[in-house]
Order: structure tokens, then sequence, then C-alpha cells
């Protein structure tokens, strides 16, 4: 395939975590790529898919899984300064399977990509790395995800404390990660992304303590906080009939440390979802909410102060955005309702409004507040049409 041909379809992607393993499909592909092509790419399974029976075993599944096709090592933090000013931090280590008949030191049949994203105020900097075998290196114990001077890993023996080290011009983050118990979402990490089965494995750590320091724009801060780390591996893409979603992470800041608890929601954008509420929003226009963003799978998890998790079912979430941005020319949520069972209705708000990562293939991800029936802080993730 021609590298502009590649191009040209990459640019029409907003994908998430999932998605990036498109990039790495359509560069193994061959041969002039037609629509249909482009398509099937993104909608066929990579590796081996996973199964609701497996059990999660540790420190084993801090490592590399092989067998599925994407992977991923993914930290974001709300940070505060001692001098008040507050940030956020994103760090992601990406791994997708490309079988290949290649033999060389410096070839796994992965590809591996990196993301190191910064905010401040309403400024944002993300950069990228694309790394092969040899610059990228990733071990489960002692655990460690480095792709050439960036990395996280575990301080000594046991998983936690981790320190994440990264660092792009005048940017870089150096910071302490320790304290959280580990959540398992979904059925003990079985977490199901859509009505027809697509899955993945995915635990988290919510409740992580940060301290260090960063530098932004070539000024050095000292920082704590709280940061979330996902891990999530799976074999398969999203339906050919959807489009992307919308994923947060939110931790109250309300209650003292015993009494902490945390939430996660995701809801997919389905094309005909879409379609359909298009319609329905131009009967609405004047009507100022309106389930517009044509979600047809959702799911979360309710979060204990000690990792408890207690699945929130897809037909137990109303997601719908309230109000945008527009950005060169394209609208992105800035705020949204969450109406769950027996919850006053949870307003969720951006805070630094342009948070697109504008790399290779782009995708917003950004700090959050959450209001009403969740007070705390967060981080949110869009991606698609």
């Amino acid at each position: 395939m021609k590298i502009q041909v590649v191009k040209m379809r990459v640019a029409r992607l907003i994908v998430t975590r999932f998605g990036l393993v498109c990039f790495a499909l359509l560069l193994a592909a061959c041969g002039p790529v037609e629509q249909k092509q482009a398509s099937f790419a993104l909608q066929m399974a990579n590796g081996e898919p996973v199964t609701r029976s497996t059990e999660l075993v540790f420190p084993k599944d801090h490592g590399i899984h092989a067998e599925q096709g994407i992977e991923w090592w993914y930290l974001t933090a709300n940070l505060h300064s001692d001098t008040g000013e507050t940030f956020g931090v994103q760090w992601t280590l990406f791994r997708t399977l490309m079988p290949s008949n290649i033999e060389s030191k410096w070839w796994d049949n992965n590809l591996y990509f990196a993301h190191f994203a910064m905010q401040h105020n309403q400024e944002h900097v993300a950069f990228e790395r694309f790394s092969r075998a040899g610059q990228a290196k990733v071990t489960s114990s002692p655990f460690n995800a480095t792709t050439d001077n960036w990395q996280l890993s575990s301080i000594n023996e046991n998983f936690l404390p981790l320190k994440l080290t990264a660092a792009h011009e005048n940017y870089q983050v150096a910071l302490t990660l320790s304290d959280s118990p580990m959540t398992l979402h979904g059925d003990n990490g079985y977490s199901q992304k859509t009505q027809s089965g697509h899955a993945s494995y995915y635990f988290s750590y919510p409740f992580l303590k940060v301290n260090g320091s960063l530098m932004f724009a070539g000024q050095t801060y000292k920082v704590t906080g709280n940061a979330w780390y996902d891990r999530e591996w799976s074999a398969s893409l999203l339906d050919k009939n959807q489009l992307g979603w919308d994923w947060f992470s939110l931790v109250d800041s309300q209650s003292e440390e015993s009494g902490k608890k945390g939430l996660m929601l995701f809801c997919i954008r389905g094309r005909e979802q879409k379609a359909e509420s298009k319609e329905e929003q131009s009967n609405k226009e004047n009507n100022g909410l309106g389930n517009e963003n044509g979600y047809d799978y959702c799911r979360g998890t309710h979060i204990a102060a000690d990792g408890t998790a207690t699945d929130i079912s897809k037909e137990s979430i109303k997601l719908s955005v309230i109000e945008t941005v527009t950005i060169d020319n394209h609208d992105y949520p800035s705020k949204w309702q969450v109406e769950l069972p027996n919850t006053p209705a949870i307003i969720i708000e951006s805070i630094t409004k342009d948070s697109r990562n504008q790399l290779t293939i782009p995708y917003w991800e950004g700090r959050v507040n959450a209001t009403g029936g969740f007070t705390g802080k967060g981080y949110a993730e869009i991606t698609g049409d």
C-alpha cells in the first residue's frame, strides 16, 4: 500500500485505545485499498478472542499477552502543585500484533506506540513515539513498561509503588504512584464492549496517590494528586456499525481516604443510533437537553474504597451531551449528563476544552470535573464521529 493512501485513510479515523491497532493493520496490508477493504480491516479480529472463564493471574497479567492483538498500559492523573495550580498527565504504551516472516532481533511481530500528554489551564500538549523490539520492553515481575527513556516501572519487587518518567523538550514528569487497590471490571476482569460480544480483559488501579515533580513549558512544579491506571487487552475491534466511544474515569473528591469511591463509564456510539438521534435532535432543537449522540452500548463500574467492583448494566446508563465546543469546524462534547438508577443526575464537564492529542491518529483525552450525583475529578476520552 502506498504511504499517502494510508495517511488518507488514517486521517479520517479518530480512534480509541482499540483503534490504534487499525493503523498497524493498514500498514500491514498490501495492494490498493478500497473503502470496503479498509472497513474490513477495522472489523477483523487480531489474535485470540478473550474468554469469560479465564481467571486473571498476577503478577503474570501485568506483562504482555502475545495471544491477543492489542494491549495497553494506560495512566491518567489529576495533579496540583504546592502553589495551587492544576495539571493533567497522560502516559500510555500500546502494543499491536503484526505477524510477519521477518527474522530479526529488532522485530518480535509487534509494533509499539507510546503517548505522553500534559495540560495546564487551557494549554494541552501531546507527544508520541513508535518503537520496535529492543526499544520497547515490558516485563511482568518486576513490572516495567518502557519505550526509550519513557518508563513506567515498579520501584521494588512488588507491583506498587510505581515510578513514571517521561520527557519531551520543556515538558517532563517524574512521579511516584502508590497505595491503590486493584479493581476488576465486568465479570472478574472480563469486560464486554459491544452487544454482539466483543470483549477485553480489563483491570484498574483507580486511587493511586501521586507525589513528584513536573515541568510544563519549562517551569518546574512539585505536585501531588490522584492517578488512574488502566490495563486492557483484546483481540477484537468494534463492530462494523460502531463509530467510537466516550469513556470516563472519576474519583470522588469529597470523601476521606477510607470512604473514597470511583466510577468508570463508557458508551459506544453506533451508526444507526446516531442517524436516529440526529432526527430526534432536529425535533428538539429548542428543548435544551437531548440524547442526540447515538450510543448503542454502555457499561460501567462503581468502585468502593477497597477496590470492590459493582457492575453497572447497559440498561442502567443514559448518557447525553448537553454542551459542545467547536474546534477547527468540528464539534466536541464539553459537558455531559449521566443518569444512573437511584442517583441524582451526574454532570461531567471538561476542564481543558481543546484536549486533542493531535498525533498520527488523533483523539481527545483530557481532565473533567463531575458534580451532582458524583462529585470528583477524572479523565474523559472522546473518539469517533
